[in-house]
């Protein structure tokens, strides 16, 4: 499929790029009044509409064919479609109960400290049928899609026991073989004590599910923050998964925890949230593989600190963002409006926080060497906006309806 009389083409990264830190994380290359040609679902070219083809430019051995379908985008923009590395869509039923809680007063710690939160959740779960969990979850991640998302990061922790998380694990592989976007999976057994376990006792079960989560799961996450799981307990869950499942982990929402140093120790290809930051998680950070992951959504939610991102930036490091999508702290999968967030809340430039939900936060979740930049071989996951958006425009106009057509490799959807 050829689209033409593209009025932006944003996004554009050289092969061999998977990520973008400092100066370069506000660097957003485009081409204006482009063309880009869509090959086997992948992006096979793309220039000035001056260079527009008629016919398909295959490889040498083979017959250029004509153009089999094209497609006039009408000055509207093409993009990367988002690419959200955290969250926690497969959940049963409703927390608006402590929403009100929450406008009452009460905070995130306290809900939990009376058994709620992510016990009610947990509670919830595994009183629910796996088809009706499935059935829940898909009707969030159809809503993800139609905002533009092309691939997810989904966690479990809300079974806080062995067949719950397993029960989790095995919906989000259900989903990962129904929709046509990138779906990652990440065990967070660790999510919190689950009911009926002592503190040492549930930290030993979460190590004895590890082989079993290993065989659906691409990733393990812990909850290394206050109240929750200490770096001691971190350290062990992650040492038990090493070789089996490679690490993202939760950090500083609560509290500065230590959580950051324990994950690049281990390797860990993000850590996420940073509402609590110090100078010594951007030093840990340096010369590392792990991508600093900033939840804005949550921030917004819960009226907790942002996390310091131009920091991190100016620092020379790379900054992804993703919308942590959850009943309790952050109830929504709009990535434009995260990408709008970390504009307006935490003062990043449009084009970094565009980097941040596209290809940082593919990179966040192990993807971006097929998705979130328009390069050619990559998958064309796509955005086409409707005429007349520019790179501002979206997290400036952040809940006007943008969006003309989604695309996942190539198909519209």
């Amino acid at each position: 499929m050829l689209i033409k009389n593209i009025g932006i083409l944003a996004g554009i990264v050289p092969e061999g790029v998977l990520r973008k830190e400092g100066a370069s994380q506000g660097i957003v290359d485009c081409l204006e009044n482009a063309w880009l040609l869509i090959e086997d679902g992948r992006i096979s070219a793309f220039g000035p509409m001056s260079t527009c083809p008629s016919v398909i430019p295959s490889s040498p051995s083979v017959i250029p064919s004509e153009v089999e379908e094209s497609l006039d985008a009408r000055g509207g923009m093409i993009l990367p479609g988002f690419c959200d590395s955290h969250t926690h869509i497969v959940y049963a039923g409703s927390r608006d109960g402590e929403f009100l809680d929450k406008i009452n007063g009460l905070s995130y710690e306290e809900i939990a400290a009376r058994g709620g939160g992510i016990l009610n959740s947990s509670d919830l779960l595994n009183a629910t049928s796996e088809d009706s969990l499935f059935d829940q979850s898909m009707a969030r991640v159809k809503e993800m899609m139609a905002k533009g998302t092309v691939a997810m990061e989904i966690k479990s922790g809300y079974g806080l026991n062995p067949k719950g998380e397993m029960k989790m694990l095995r919906v989000i592989d259900r989903i990962r073989k129904t929709v046509p976007v990138a779906v990652k999976s990440t065990f967070l057994g660790a999510h919190a004590i689950g009911r009926g376990y002592s503190h040492e006792d549930y930290v030993k079960a979460v190590i004895d599910m590890i082989p079993e989560a290993a065989k659906l799961a691409d990733f393990v996450d812990v909850f290394c923050d206050e109240g929750f799981f200490t770096v001691e307990d971190t350290d062990r869950i992650l040492s038990a998964a090493n070789g089996l499942l490679k690490p993202k982990i939760h950090a500083n929402e609560l509290a500065v925890s230590g959580g950051v140093q324990v994950g690049v120790k281990h390797g860990a290809l993000s850590v996420d949230h940073l509402e609590r930051t110090t100078d010594a998680e951007i030093e840990a950070l340096r010369g590392s593989e792990t991508m600093p992951t900033m939840l804005p959504g949550s921030s917004f939610f819960l009226g907790i600190p942002y996390g310091r991102a131009k920091d991190y930036i100016n620092a020379g490091l790379g900054v992804a963002l993703a919308s942590d999508y959850n009943p309790g702290s952050s109830p929504s999968g709009d990535m434009r409006f995260v990408m709008a967030l970390g504009c307006i809340r935490m003062r990043l430039t449009p084009a970094q926080a565009f980097n941040a939900v596209t290809l940082n936060s593919a990179y966040a979740m192990g993807v971006s060497d097929d998705l979130g930049s328009i390069t050619r071989g990559k998958k064309a996951s796509l955005i086409l906006t409707q005429p007349g958006w520019t790179l501002t425009k979206l997290p400036y106009l952040h809940h006007t309806p943008f969006i003309s057509k989604v695309f996942v490799e190539g198909k519209e959807l």
